[in-house]
């Protein structure tokens, strides 16, 4: 009996769907070469990471040449919204307010970004 993959990402998995989200598609290499980047990260750790996510369908790629191209199969937004979500159900008890005081409290954020959060909350009046 196959094991069922979860289809949530790891946050290993994240790093590299944000590579694609902000390339749109990517090889293996390239990838690769954007997390070794920031992070000690070998070529077949991503390689293994970019099969696993084929394989729990946050990936598509297209294998048509010789090198593969990956791209999202999951909008960042929607990514966002899971997370975010369970993280409010699971550490905040439901609560949106103490999920965005601690969020918050946790780093200061800029004029533009507390104007923006203002013109949220005025929305949501």
């Amino acid at each position: 009996m196959a094991k069922q993959l979860s289809n949530k990402p790891t946050e290993s998995e994240l790093e590299i769907l944000q590579v694609l989200w902000q390339r749109g598609n990517a090889t293996v290499r390239e990838v690769h070469e954007e997390l070794a980047a920031v992070k000690d990260a070998g070529y077949t750790t991503t390689l293994k990471l970019l099969q696993i996510m084929h394989d729990k369908g946050l990936v598509s790629r297209d294998d048509s040449s010789k090198t593969h191209i990956y791209q999202p199969n999951v909008s960042k937004e929607k990514t966002q919204q899971q997370i975010v979500g369970k993280m409010m159900n699971t550490l905040f008890e439901g609560s949106a307010s103490q999920l965005v005081m601690r969020a918050l409290g946790t780093a200061k954020p800029s004029k533009e970004e507390l104007d923006e959060i203002q013109r949220l909350l005025d929305s949501m009046k």
